[in-house]
């Protein structure tokens, strides 16, 4: 019984799907505008939440948003001019991805200069590490002197009959 609850349980966690803050008031009655608003929503940064779209979110300025989009897409507007009409009004920063240009060109190159740079020292010191000989510094560790050895057989003597 209880496994079959566990066994619901994991099904439905699985089938889940994200809930959308899109309002049904706000929904299109033409299926394919309605598509494209959805899409564009997708690629629109919150305002307020800053890492959700539009579409994701329930802050109030991302409702405003998601209803300028569909206005705009009534009025005949392509998707590019939603676009830019929203980047000439917020900046760039209400793109989720960010264009590929120069003020954003690291921004971009960043992740891939960090990659590089960690492959780099992960390499230098392993050569610097082969070249002193500490690679195998375990095996060429110096022998017990017969002290160390008087005193690890007490140690290990002392273990054994407790």
């Amino acid at each position: 019984m209880l496994r079959g609850l566990g066994l619901l349980l994991c099904a439905l966690v699985l089938l889940a799907t994200p809930a959308r803050a899109v309002q049904p008031d706000e929904v299109l009655a033409n299926a394919a505008l309605e598509a494209r608003a959805r899409e564009l929503s997708r690629e629109l940064r919150c305002m307020v939440c800053q890492n959700q779209s539009i579409d994701d979110s329930d802050a109030p300025l991302a409702r405003d948003l998601r209803l300028l989009v569909r206005e705009r897409l009534v009025h005949g507007d392509s998707d590019g001019q939603i676009i830019e009409f929203l980047v000439a009004r917020y900046g760039e920063f209400v793109l989720l991805k960010p264009r590929f240009s120069w003020h954003t060109l690291v921004l971009w190159l960043a992740p891939a200069l960090v990659l590089v740079a960690g492959a780099g020292t992960i390499a230098a010191v392993l050569r610097r590490r082969r070249a002193r000989g500490d690679a195998n510094a375990i095996d060429q560790a110096p022998p017990l002197t017969a002290q160390e050895q008087e005193r690890l057989a007490r140690l290990v003597g002392a273990d054994n009959a407790g």
